[in-house]
């Protein structure tokens, strides 16, 4: 029997507020395409049908490859309403990962949408399965155009009847690499989930908010799908990096929800203009300073935003006091793949540096005698799909998840992570070292983007530090002196083995295309040791404090 699913919420828009808007969505050349509930659902009715004369059996698993648009969430809710679940695929992987994928989840047909290389996802689709080309897709031998579909197919009329205990969709891990692992995710799940994430954050469709982290991922999915199925937001696309701030301007968001690598690139490119120590002068000024910040906001695209979210991997407690004394307040955001994302969040007005803040609504949490953190929230997933064995390890035997994260937890029930279980490194002094928290600590300079703490077997750590564009035209010698002065200041809080002996400025930057960042911008760590193994030990006959690779 139906219940109160993210389903039922679309069909509800689509009921009640037919001609309210749903999203915004851009096409190229500046124009963009606009689509209420009514419009939105009416697509996702006859591409139900379409699936529907597919003939599968029902609860198959139809995978979804693009980047984001309206058409990746309609698809989404087509699938649904078809009756079978949705497998959403990085619009970044190879198509070694896809394959995988593709054969793993037995994926019976391909939604294949807007992408840098198409060829990668579809030299992976098996002969012979059904592909549907999403609007602003490439179009291949074989596949099916959207536009054909809607004008072939009427709207679907018998939607199929979901329990909330029933798995709506599977989510394959983000490592490109290795044996995929598919969280399964019911209904009961997702819905319960926005209902505490947006019970903390209220939204509703007064509020606008920009999709551009990759939908295939738990955060932007439960942050934005979710959220504009339960709270019917208005919703606007990113169409590229290079019309980034044209969309996020034309979008005027209240709620956006960023990795901290991007609010540090809008940190650098603000001090490129207005160095930190004038923009601290001019804030001090009281007649100056409600102007200044309403400038810096309005030319980043956030003079609207009243909610500003940070997540995916550490943000620096100093880029947190830098947007607040601008006036925006960034909660911090913590949770897995494995619990939908829902687990930890600052409220409001009870942040804490370097910490993620407390449980929300129905998450339980705690420490086990090693410090790994583990969690009883109402997203934890059904379990990882076809293995039963790596399912009963994520799990205690008293059934809460393991999140393979170390942390504490302070006199105010509020978490901070301090690294990795498995992340730990030995130098050859026998001393481990937890590269995460003083990866965080390099952080704190304006100048560098990204770190990568290494050392194994060295006979002390060291450091690998990609700097922000801004810095990188910067003049090498005081630069260099700027970050030795902050090494210096980094090491005074450590402990004698974790203290670095130096730090290098790498050449290439981490990207999600050179497979060096995860798709939602964590550092892939063995990917970056992999990649400067062989020059690691003539990085210690350098014997300076900071040098260029």
């Amino acid at each position: 029997m139906t219940m109160d699913t993210p389903l039922d919420w679309a069909l509800r828009w689509e009921q009640t507020q037919p001609d309210s808007r749903f999203a915004t969505q851009p096409i190229g050349a500046g124009t963009v395409e606009t689509f209420t509930w009514g419009r939105a659902m009416q697509q996702a009715r006859r591409v139900a049908s379409y699936l529907r004369s597919l003939g599968l059996e029902p609860r198959s698993q139809i995978a979804l490859a693009s980047k984001n648009t309206a058409w990746w969430i309609i698809a989404d809710l087509a699938i649904w309403m078809a009756g079978h679940r949705s497998v959403p695929i990085y619009p970044t992987l190879t198509r070694q990962s896809v394959a995988k994928i593709l054969e793993h989840s037995r994926a019976k047909a391909i939604f294949v949408g807007k992408l840098d290389a198409p060829e990668e996802i579809v030299a992976a689709v098996p002969e012979g399965m059904p592909m549907i080309r999403m609007p602003l897709g490439r179009a291949h031998a074989g596949d099916v155009a959207w536009s054909a579909v809607l004008e072939a197919n009427a709207p679907l009329q018998d939607i199929a009847a979901w329990d909330q205990d029933e798995c709506a969709t599977i989510i394959y891990t983000s490592g490109s690499t290795g044996h995929p692992k598919g969280a399964m995710h019911s209904f009961g799940a997702m819905a319960t989930s926005a209902r505490g994430l947006f019970e903390l954050y209220p939204i509703g469709p007064d509020d606008r908010v920009l999709s551009y982290l990759p939908l295939a991922h738990v955060y932007e999915r439960i942050l934005v799908e979710m959220g504009v199925l339960y709270t019917g937001v208005e919703l606007f696309f990113a169409e590229s990096l290079d019309t980034f701030l044209v969309d996020l301007r034309r979008a005027k968001p209240t709620l956006f929800a960023s990795v901290p690598r991007l609010w540090q690139k809008f940190h650098g490119g603000v001090s490129a203009k207005m160095p930190s120590e004038k923009l601290a002068r001019l804030l001090r000024v009281p007649l100056v300073r409600t102007v200044v910040r309403r400038k810096i906001l309005d030319g980043l695209g956030l003079g609207h935003c009243r909610i500003a979210a940070s997540a995916s991997a550490p943000i620096p407690a100093s880029l947190i006091q830098w947007y607040g004394e601008l006036g925006l307040e960034i909660a911090e955001g913590y949770g897995m793949t494995e619990n939908f994302g829902y687990s930890h969040g600052t409220r409001p007005g009870h942040g804490r540096p370097d910490y993620v803040g407390e449980p929300y609504r129905g998450v339980e949490h705690r420490l086990s005698p090693e410090g790994e953190v583990q969690v009883k929230s109402p997203g934890n997933m059904l379990g990882y799909f076809e293995e039963p064995e790596l399912t009963r390890q994520a799990f205690t035997e008293d059934g809460w998840l393991k999140t393979g994260d170390r942390g504490v937890i302070d006199e105010r029930n509020r978490l901070r992570i301090t690294g990795r279980v498995k992340e730990l490194f030995k130098t050859s002094k026998g001393k481990y070292v937890a590269p995460a928290p003083i990866e965080n600590q390099l952080l704190h300079h304006d100048a560098i983007e990204a770190a990568c703490v290494a050392g194994e077997g060295q006979s002390q750590p060291f450091a690998l530090v990609v700097l922000n564009e801004a810095a990188r035209s910067a003049k090498r010698d005081e630069l260099s002196r700027s970050l030795a002065v902050h090494l210096d200041k980094v090491n005074g809080g450590l402990d004698a083995h974790e203290q670095l002996d130096f730090i290098v400025v790498v050449a290439e930057p981490w990207t999600i295309e050179n497979a060096l960042l995860t798709p939602t911008m964590k550092i892939r760590r063995a990917a970056i040791e992999e990649r400067y193994r062989a020059r690691v030990d003539g990085f210690y006959q350098r014997k300076s404090k900071v040098f260029w690779e």
